[in-house]
């Protein structure tokens, strides 16, 4: 279904393309006890092309959907589970596709999960460069959980609190920083080096 055109005070971006599990459960949870408009878009429900350069208008699948859904959010949060000790190959491949203006300016808080506490640098860690490449205003404290967090599948008073915090504190200072954009300069590299795409081109 494709994102409102009305802008979304929070959107969630979940990295797992496997069926719904702990992690989604819990970030759809937080959206739904938001006090503000908040949503998920679950990667794993949609099917994205591969960043081999097409562009998404000429892609049959749902890569312009998603592009579309982090466009029209004001403020995000990416989530993923921890794959091979960083994020999911789905989440970076959408990073790949993602333009720049996107994400450059937002506000963005970070979610990861895993079985232990052994890898909760890797994502964030790698999660925070792509950030820095885009311009985005990752938050200074991301949430991590683990499998202590979860009781039958379900997400404990920990783990929902510290959704909850995160996603209010994202939106709070999405909402501080808005009008301000003078305080978000310098423009990133990678928005300077964009240049047009010629009329008729198909890459």
């Amino acid at each position: 279904m494709p994102p409102s055109s009305i802008p979304i005070d929070l959107r969630v971006v979940l990295g797992s393309t496997t069926p719904p599990g702990r992690l989604h459960r819990a970030v759809e949870g937080a959206t739904r006890r938001a006090s503000f408009e908040a949503d998920l878009f679950d990667l794993g429900a949609h099917r994205i092309g591969f960043a081999d350069g097409t562009p998404a208008e000429d892609l049959d699948d749902d890569t312009g959907a998603a592009i579309a859904a982090v466009d029209s959010a004001r403020a995000l949060v990416f989530a993923t589970p921890i794959y091979r000790g960083s994020l999911t190959g789905s989440l970076k491949n959408l990073f790949d596709l993602l333009p720049v203006p996107t994400l450059q300016g937002k506000v963005v808080g970070i979610v990861a999960m895993g079985a232990s506490d052994h890898h909760y640098l890797g994502a964030e860690r790698h999660l925070r460069d792509v950030l820095a490449f885009f311009g985005a205003l990752p938050t200074p404290v991301a949430v991590y959980l683990n499998g202590g967090d979860f009781t039958d599948g379900q997400p404990g008073e920990r783990a929902e609190a510290l959704l909850d915090e995160l996603f209010a504190g994202v939106h709070a200072t999405a909402t501080a920083l808005s009008g301000v954009e003078e305080l978000l300069a310098p423009t990133p590299l990678a928005a300077k080096a964009i240049k047009p795409r010629p009329a008729g081109a198909s890459r």
